[in-house]
């Protein structure tokens, strides 16, 4: 009686782990704002038209986080990730500090 009941424990927590894994899996990625901590470092605008000029004077007009050679998304895409912000999506529109202008 005892092994079945450790196979029975082990068996649910395994079922349980692969659930709590494929809900994370599925999940909506989590969208920057402008409010987080680390944005605000980097001067991140989700419309880079907003950019403070006066502060952040390396933005020049044209400049985006679309083109930006971080951003791992598709040409199409709104939102994609981007290693600066771990974890998180930026706006193809957007604009931060970190731009580099893809090749």
């Amino acid at each position: 009686m005892k092994s079945s009941r450790r196979t029975f424990l082990i068996s649910s927590i395994g079922v349980a782990s692969a659930l709590a894994v494929s809900r994370t899996a599925f999940a909506d990625p989590v969208k920057l704002v402008e409010s987080d901590p680390m944005a605000q470092s980097l001067g991140y605008k989700l419309d880079a038209a907003t950019v403070d000029k006066a502060k952040f004077p390396r933005y020049a007009a044209g400049q985006d986080c679309g083109n930006c050679s971080f951003f791992q998304g598709k040409p199409a895409d709104a939102f994609a990730a981007c290693p600066m912000f771990a974890g998180k999506q930026v706006a193809a529109k957007g604009w931060c500090n970190a731009y580099n202008k893809k090749a």
